[in-house]
């Protein structure tokens, strides 16, 4: 099992939480980035460390680099938040988000689609290959 699945079970339902109630007051339409950052408000009202796009470190065959990563959200440093405001979440969403989970070393991650009526109607939970065993 990852050292941090655990946590970040835990912490996924607190997001989901904070989602919802960001998705119950503006409802659904507007732009990604304004739920982005009505999202980051709602979990530092709640207690929960998030950040988004930071630098990471990239090792590919005995090269290191760091580069910016463009995520949304990354909760507790255990959960890996991806918001999409689209008509269909694609496929490469998904692998989007899981391509991000094994750079960050993170185990558990949510797509959340806020251009549904019901949130959890477009709510997604990946977990990392191996992670939860």
């Amino acid at each position: 099992m990852h050292r941090l699945f655990a946590q970040a079970d835990q912490l996924s339902n607190d997001v989901i939480g904070a989602a919802i109630e960001v998705h119950r007051i503006l409802g659904p339409g507007l732009l990604e980035s304004i739920y982005e950052k009505c999202l980051l408000r709602e979990l530092k009202l709640r207690g929960i460390a998030a950040v988004c796009q930071e630098r990471v470190r990239i090792e590919y065959k005995g090269e290191v680099f760091n580069e910016e990563l463009k995520f949304d959200l990354l909760a507790g440093g255990c959960l890996l938040v991806e918001l999409k405001a689209v008509q269909e979440v694609l496929p490469i969403h998904k692998a989007q988000l899981l391509s991000y989970m094994r750079l960050l070393d993170v185990p558990l991650g949510l797509l959340l689609n806020f251009h549904e009526i019901k949130l959890v109607d477009g709510l997604s939970r990946m977990i990392l290959r191996g992670a939860d065993h």
